[in-house]
C-alpha cells in the first residue's frame, strides 16, 4: 500500500514481581500499527539485561518459551518501521550496547547525528554501521562507563540529540524514559499495581488494566528505580506534536494531548463537510484510519453512510515476496468494494492524505469498477508537498504526487471526479487545539527542530509572482 510508514513503536514497564515481559508483549501487541517490521523486548533482573527480537509480527517473534525466559523487574519493547538503515538485524531494536548492559528503544529521527559522530569518533568503531537510535545509545553507554548513574547519562547525552525522539533507556536495574524538547512523537505513563508503565500511546495501557497518569511532557526526562518515579524537566518544553498522529499514526482509541483520536477524526470529516458540500448518494471511507472521517461526513452532511470498502484484516506483512502483478493488485488484496453500495452511485470517499498517489488512484479505479458513478475523492489532511524528517517514512520530495503539482492535475492523475483536501486551518480547528501544539513540517515546510544539514533536501516553492524560493522557517 501506497502510505505513510511511522518509525516506531515503544514500550516499558517497571513492576517489582510483575511478569513484565508478557505484559511488554501485549503492550507491544496494542501498538503493532505503529511498526510491523520487526519486535523485541529486553529484560533487566537486577544483575543483566536479556533480550529476544527478530523480523516480523509481534505474535511471529515472540513464542511462550521466549517470554518465559525472560524474566525480570524491568522490560523496554519496541515495534519497528524500517526507515533509512533498512532491515538489517543489527538494526532491531532495542538496540543492546556495552556487553548487555543497556538497552535502548527509540521512536522517532534525527535528522543529524553530527553532534553524536563527532563525539563517538575516537570512542567507538564503525560509526558508520550505526543507526541513529544505535548512536543514541552507544553516547548513553559510555557516559555509564565513566561511573554516571543511567538518568545522569541520559542527562549529559541529551544536548546530543539533534531530532525527534521519544525513548527507553535500560540498565539492570532502571529505566528511564525521555522526550525531545518538542515532543514530536507521542509517550504517555500509566501506573499499575505499584508499578509504572511508558508507552507511545495510551490504547496500551486499558490492554494490560493500567492507569494513565499523564503524558511525559516535552524536554522532560522520568527515571523510575527502586525508590520510585522522579521526574526532570531537562530542557524548556515547547509542544510541537506531530499532527500525522491525529490523522493517520494513532489508534482510534487512544488519547493525546488530552483529546480523544477517534472524535478528533470525526471533527475532521464535519469540517470537511462544511468546506466542500458535494452532491452525492453514499460515503464511504477508506479502512481505517479514515472510518470516523467518513463518519463525521455523513453526519454533517446528511448523505448516507455505508461501509463500501471492505479491508482483509488477515492481511498483514508478509515474508513471502508477491509477483509483480500481484504488487500491482496490492489494492485488491487488501480492499474489496461491496458493489451493491456503489453501483449507479454518486460516492465520496474519504482518505487520510495522498502521497505517492498510486494507491489513491488504485482505489478510485477500484469503485468505477465495482459500478460507482462518480468518485469524489476527499482527504483529512492538506496536500503534502513536504518530505518528513522526524520519523515518519516519506519519499523524497519529487516522488511526493502533489510536489508541484495542482490539485486540478492530482484529480486527473488519480482518475477521481473531484478531488477535495481539508484546509490546514480545518485540520487545526478540528483538534480543539492551536496551531502552535503541532508540527505541520509536511504541509508547511516549516520544521521546528533544525534540521541542520538536511535541509539541502528540501526544496520551497517560489514566491507569487517572483523566482526567489521562500526561506525555510525553524
Amino acid at each position: 500500500m501506497d502510505g505513510l510508514g511511522e518509525k516506531c513503536a515503544v514500550f516499558g514497564i517497571y513492576g517489582k514481581g510483575m511478569d513484565v515481559a508478557r505484559l511488554a508483549y501485549f503492550g507491544l501487541f496494542a501498538l503493532q500499527h505503529r511498526g510491523q517490521e520487526s519486535s523485541g523486548i529486553a529484560v533487566g533482573d537486577g544483575n543483566q539485561i536479556r533480550y529476544h527480537k527478530d523480523h516480523g509480527l509481534v505474535a511471529q517473534v515472540f513464542t511462550e518459551a521466549a517470554i518465559d525466559a525472560l524474566k525480570g523487574d524491568i522490560a523496554i519493547g519496541h515495534n519497528r518501521y524500517s526507515t533509512s538503515k533498512g532491515t538489517a538485524p543489527e538494526h532491531i531494536q532495542p538496540i543492546v550496547v556495552g556487553d548487555g548492559t543497556l538497552a535502548l528503544a527509540h521512536n522517532g529521527n534525527l535528522p543529524s547525528t553530527k553532534a553524536l559522530e563527532l563525539f563517538l569518533s575516537n570512542k567507538i568503531s564503525n560509526l558508520d554501521l550505526l543507526s541513529d537510535s544505535g548512536l543514541m545509545a552507544e553516547a548513553i553507554n559510555w557516559y555509564l562507563k565513566q561511573g554516571l548513574s543511567l538518568g545522569e547519562a541520559v542527562k549529559t547525552s541529551y544536548p546530543l540529540f539533534t531530532g525527534a525522539f521519544s525513548i527507553l533507556v535500560m540498565t539492570k536495574d532502571t529505566l528511564v524514559a525521555a522526550r525531545d524538547a518538542y515532543g514530536i512523537r507521542p509517550l504517555s505513563l500509566a501506573r499499575q499495581n505499584g508499578g509504572f508503565i511508558v508507552s507511545s500511546e495510551t490504547c496500551a495501557f486499558s490492554t494490560i488494566d493500567s492507569q494513565f497518569i499523564r503524558e511525559v511532557l516535552p524536554g522532560e526526562m522520568i527515571t523510575i528505580n527502586e525508590t520510585g518515579m522522579h521526574a526532570e524537566q531537562i530542557v524548556e518544553g515547547y509542544q510541537k506534536l506531530d499532527i500525522f498522529e491525529f490523522i493517520y499514526f494513532a489508534r482510534h482509541d487512544s488519547e493525546i494531548l488530552g483529546k480523544s483520536v477517534y472524535h478528533v477524526r470525526k471533527n475532521f470529516g464535519k469540517t470537511l463537510a462544511r468546506e466542500y458540500p458535494i452532491e452525492a448518494d453514499v460515503v464511504i471511507g477508506v479502512p481505517e484510519t479514515s472510518l470516523p472521517c467518513a463518519l463525521g461526513y455523513a453526519q454533517e452532511s446528511g448523505i448516507p453512510y455505508e461501509m463500501g470498502l471492505n479491508k482483509n484484516r488477515y492481511i498483514q506483512r508478509t515474508f513471502i515476496q508477491p509477483t509483480q502483478k500481484m504488487r500491482n493488485q496490492s489494492v485488491k488484496m487488501k480492499l474489496t468494494p461491496i458493489p451493491n453500495l456503489l453501483k449507479g452511485k454518486r460516492v465520496v470517499v474519504i482518505d487520510d492524505s495522498i502521497v505517492r498517489g498510486t494507491t489513491s488512484k488504485r482505489i478510485v479505479a477500484l469503485l468505477f469498477e465495482a459500478g460507482a458513478k462518480e468518485v469524489h475523492f476527499v482527504l483529512s489532511s492538506p496536500p503534502i508537498i513536504f518530505p518528513d524528517f522526524y520519523g515518519i517514512d516519506t519519499p523524497t520530495q519529487e516522488n511526493l504526487l502533489a510536489y508541484g503539482r495542482s490539485v486540478e492535475e492530482i484529480r486527473a492523475y488519480i482518475g477521481a471526479t473531484s478531488l477535495y483536501f481539508l484546509s490546514l486551518d480545518g485540520l487545526i480547528s478540528s483538534t480543539g487545539l492551536s496551531k502552535d501544539h503541532f508540527n505541520t513540517s509536511c504541509f508547511t515546510g516549516e520544521y521546528p527542530i533544525d534540521l541542520l544539514e538536511r535541509y539541502g533536501e528540501v526544496k520551497y516553492p517560489a514566491r507569487d509572482g517572483g523566482s526567489d524560493p521562500i526561506a525555510p522557517k525553524v
